[in-house]
């Protein structure tokens, strides 16, 4: 079980309006408004998709408004692959598959930045394929 003490928000140090505006930097929008709807869509939909100790860290290390809104979300019971995640938050946002997908990876990347290489590589675990490049990771396949 996580302390309540906040060790890994701390090291993060990132507040809620940094997330934001890295995300409209990065993900060059236009307002923050624009950036603060992309980051809600995207961690809703992850939030339904991640479970167990790995979700309870990752919350623990964003900003406390993008946990509240990452575990609003109850975990589905189905799990995406990394194109059925993108096609989802499209369908929530009733954006475009290739808007959706510049949304996740924007927001994503900062996400992964924040949860560090440990937790990230316990959380690609744990979904099926096609998160890692979401993520802004290669992602690896054996040879069948």
């Amino acid at each position: 079980m996580i302390p309540l003490q906040e060790p890994c928000r701390s090291t993060a140090g990132m507040t809620f309006e940094q997330m934001l505006e890295r995300v409209r930097h990065e993900g060059a929008y236009a307002t923050c408004a624009q950036a603060e709807e992309s980051v809600s869509a995207v961690l809703a939909a992850l939030g339904r998709q991640i479970t167990g100790d790995e979700r309870v860290e990752l919350a623990a290390r964003l900003p406390h408004e993008a946990a509240v809104t990452f575990t609003a979300e109850i975990p589905a019971t189905v799990r995406l692959t990394g194109w059925g995640f993108v096609k989802d938050v499209a369908s929530h946002t009733g954006g475009t598959a290739a808007t959706a997908r510049w949304d996740t990876g924007t927001v994503l990347r900062i996400v992964a930045q924040l949860a560090g290489e440990e937790l990230l590589s316990r959380i690609l675990a744990q979904l099926p394929s096609g998160y890692a490049l979401l993520f802004g990771r290669a992602e690896l396949t054996q040879a069948a």
